[in-house]
């Protein structure tokens, strides 16, 4: 019996043994591992893409019938151009007939107040009467905050990225109704090793050569991110063309060189 505890017991410590091994053997091969490169290749070129500076799904405020949607997919707009029209026609009859209602009130209260400097009437009756004078307004406003909401305009210049309903739709609040990209100055996005840091600076120049366009073009850096990730120790830089490049397109991509790398 105690021989073959010793036997379990030496068996245990070989098999505690082996364990250990290994787990340092993966630890060591673990520490010697490289670190997560930034989006580059061995000749120093970073992977870039162009991305919009807005770029925004607009969406319906209240539920009514599309009556105006003339612009379809890749038509340019300008800033507070109208891009959406509701029916709006009852929201229009209810506005009208709460301002009748409010005109009514008011002349109301006018006559109370009057009638009020006369002893005529109540302070509970005046109360009463502007009461309502104020509700009445509180739905005048209300009803034109949402006939206000019957046509949407364009929040910047741009084009139309994605057309997501139909003319004559029915649609409820919160239905995207289109996808707007600004058609100013792209936007290069780029991640680099954060070793760059000791001489990357915002102005510094790059050259990017586009893949959808076989061109270089030259941009300069405006941005650099506020953190460094700690796994791969990259960080997010942002660029801008030094000139519009009428051809280029949100969600092109290509590779970028920096002239000043050390």
């Amino acid at each position: 019996m105690r021989r073959a505890i010793l036997k379990q017991g030496a068996g245990l410590g070989i098999w505690l043994g082996a364990c250990l091994v290994l787990a340092l053997a993966a630890t060591q091969a673990f520490a010697a591992a490289p670190e997560a490169p930034a989006t580059g290749d061995k000749d120093g070129r970073i992977r870039v893409q162009f991305l919009s500076r807005n770029e925004v799904v607009i969406s319906s405020e209240i539920s009514a019938k599309i009556a105006y949607l003339p612009l379809r997919e890749g038509d340019y707009f300008s800033s507070g151009q109208r891009l959406v029209g509701f029916d709006c026609a009852l929201f229009q009859a209810q506005l009208n007939k709460a301002m009748a209602t409010q005109e009514a009130i008011q002349q109301t209260l006018v006559i109370n107040r009057r009638l009020a400097e006369l002893n005529s009437i109540g302070a509970l009756e005046l109360q009463q009467s502007e009461g309502r004078a104020k509700e009445v307004d509180a739905e005048v406003a209300f009803m034109q905050v949402t006939v206000n909401k019957c046509g949407i305009a364009a929040p910047f210049s741009g084009r139309i990225a994605k057309r997501l309903v139909a003319n004559h739709q029915y649609v409820t609040p919160g239905t995207p109704l289109l996808g707007l990209i600004d058609a100013g100055e792209l936007e290069v996005q780029l991640i680099v090793p954060s070793r760059w840091l000791v001489w990357l600076k915002s102005g510094s120049a790059l050259n990017v050569q586009v893949d959808e366009l076989g061109s270089t073009i030259s941009a300069k850096v405006i941005r650099i991110g506020a953190k460094i990730d700690p796994v791969s120790q990259s960080i997010g830089v942002t660029a801008v063309t030094d000139a519009g490049v009428k051809s280029l397109r949100a969600g092109m991509s290509g590779w970028a060189t920096f002239p000043g790398a050390r």
